[in-house]
C-alpha cells in the first residue's frame, strides 16, 4: 500500500477511470471510442501492479469481489485515513502482508480499511508493539500466500477443467470458487486453532521464559540424493508429481511420530522434535519408508541437538546450521547425528554409551540370569572431520537395534 503521488485530501484521482483508446499516429486527437450498449457493466481499473492484478477481465472482477467480499473502494491514501492509521504504518503493513505497491489505484475494499484498523487498535491497546504487529502481518502473510498458491495450482486448476465438452473454464470457475469458498475459509480456521493451541501448550511447558524463545531441540534434515541429476532427465509434470509425494510422504511420518515439519525445500525438508527419541525414529522411518519405493531416489539424513532459536515459524542457529552439515556429508541412505543427540539417547537409555557396554551389560544378564536392558537405537561412531564454519565435527551413523513397532 504505497503513499506515492497522493493528492491533499486523498479523494481525487488524477487518472480517467476508464481508459482511452489510443490514437493513431495520423489522428492524434482521436475520440474516445464508446462503449457499446450490450457491454457488461463491469468497472475498468487502471493497469497498475497491485495485489489482484487488475484487468478488464469481468470474471476475475467477479472472482475477486467474491472472494474478498466487496467492491474496490478506495485508493491507498483513503484506506489508510479511514482506518485512521499513518500511511507509512499502512505501507509498512500492507508491504509485510507481501502485496505490492498500488499508487493511486482504487484497489483497496472495506475488509482492507477493518484489516489495518484491526492490527494499529493492538498496538493501540498496548497488546502488539509495532515491530510486533509488522511481524504478524509479514507471518500471516508468508504463510498464507504459499497455501493459496498451492490450492490454485494443485487443487483449483484440475477442478476447473470443463466436466463436459462445450462447456468453458469461465462458466465452471465461479460456481465452484462460489461453493469451495465458505468450507475452505472453515477449515482453515479450524487447522489454525489446532496449529495455535499446540504451540501454545509447547510454550507454556517451557522450563523458563528464556526457553520460550531459545529452546533444546533436536532438528532433522533429510535430503534426496543425486536430485540435481534427476532433474535433468525427467519430464516437469514427472519431477512435480516426485517431489509432492516426497514432500507428502515426509509431512505424513513427522507428524505421526510427534515431530514437526519446518519447511520443505523440493528435494529437503527440514523438520524438528523436542525430544532425540522422536526424532531418531523419524530419521530412521524416513529412510526405510522411502528406500522401499522404487521411485524415490536415495535419502540422507543429519539430524543435531543443541540449543535453536525459533522465529516466524522457522528455526536458527547453530543447531541448525550442524545439522544441514551433517546432512550433506551422510553416505546415502544413513542418519548421522551429532555428538549432543548421541549423548542424549545414551542418557535417556535409548542407545547404548558403546556397543561394548551393551555387550557387557548382556554378559552380566544372562550370568545372572536377568533380562538384559533394551535399546532403540544402537550408534557407531563415525571419523573426525573439519565442516565449514563448525570446527572439526565427530559424527555418529545412526541405526536400529529393535524392531520398530507397526504404527
Amino acid at each position: 500500500m504505497t503513499v506515492d503521488g497522493t493528492t491533499s485530501d486523498g479523494d481525487s484521482d488524477p487518472n480517467p477511470s476508464t481508459p482511452e483508446t489510443p490514437a493513431t499516429p495520423d489522428a492524434p486527437d482521436a475520440p474516445k471510442t464508446p462503449r457499446a450498449p450490450s457491454a457488461p457493466a463491469s468497472p475498468v481499473f487502471h493497469e497498475v501492479d497491485h495485489t489482484a492484478e487488475p484487468s478488464d477481465d469481468p470474471l476475475a472482477i467477479r472472482l475477486e469481489q467474491l472472494i474478498l467480499g466487496a467492491e474496490r473502494r478506495y485508493t491507498a491514501f483513503q484506506a489508510a485515513r479511514t482506518a485512521g492509521v499513518s500511511m507509512d504504518l499502512a505501507s509498512r503493513f500492507w508491504r509485510a502482508m507481501g502485496f505490492p505497491d498500488i499508487g493511486q489505484a482504487k484497489a483497496l475494499t472495506e475488509a482492507d480499511v477493518l484489516a489495518l484498523r484491526r492490527l494499529a487498535g493492538l498496538v493501540e491497546a498496548g497488546l502488539l508493539s509495532e515491530p510486533m504487529a509488522v511481524q504478524v502481518a509479514r507471518s500471516t502473510g508468508q504463510t498464507t500466500a504459499r497455501l493459496a498458491e498451492w490450492q490454485i495450482d494443485s487443487f483449483l486448476e484440475g477442478l476447473t477443467e470443463p466436466p463436459e465438452p462445450g462447456m468453458t473454464r469461465t462458466e465452471v470457475t465461479y460456481p465452484l470458487v462460489e461453493l469451495l469458498l465458505p468450507e475452505l475459509e472453515e477449515f482453515l480456521v479450524y487447522v489454525w486453532r489446532r496449529q495455535l493451541a499446540a504451540a501454545t501448550g509447547r510454550v507454556v511447558q517451557a522450563a523458563d521464559d528464556d526457553e520460550m524463545v531459545d529452546r533444546r531441540l533436536a532438528v532433522g534434515f533429510a535430503d534426496l540424493v543425486g536430485f540435481t541429476r534427476l532433474t535433468r532427465r525427467l519430464e516437469e509434470e514427472e519431477l512435480g508429481e516426485l517431489v509432492e509425494a516426497f514432500e507428502t510422504t515426509c509431512a505424513d511420518l513427522v507428524a505421526a511420530h510427534g515431530g514437526r515439519l519446518i519447511k520443505t525445500l523440493g528435494d529437503e525438508v527440514l523438520y524438528c522434535a523436542d525430544d532425540a527419541g522422536t526424532a531418531a525414529e523419524i530419521a530412521l522411518r524416513l529412510i526405510e519408508t522411502l528406500s522401499h519405493d522404487q521411485t524415490m531416489p536415495a535419502l540422507r539424513v543429519g539430524i543435531a541437538f543443541g540449543t535453536v532459536t525459533t522465529r516466524m515459524g522457522d528455526v536458527f542457529g547453530t543447531t541448525v546450521n550442524l545439522a544441514s552439515r551433517l546432512t550433506s556429508i551422510a553416505p546415502k541412505d544413513t542418519v548421522l547425528v551429532d555428538g549432543a543427540l548421541a549423548e542424549e539417547l545414551s542418557r535417556t537409555g535409548e542407545a547404548p554409551v558403546s556397543e561394548a557396554e551393551a555387550a557387557a551389560e548382556a554378559e552380566k544378564a544372562e550370568k545372572e540370569g536377568t533380562e538384559a536392558p533394551t535399546y532403540r537405537f544402537g550408534l557407531q561412531p563415525m571419523w573426525q572431520r573439519p565442516v565449514r564454519g563448525l570446527g572439526i565435527v565427530e559424527p555418529w551413523m545412526l541405526g536400529r537395534r529393535t524392531k520398530p513397532d507397526s504404527s
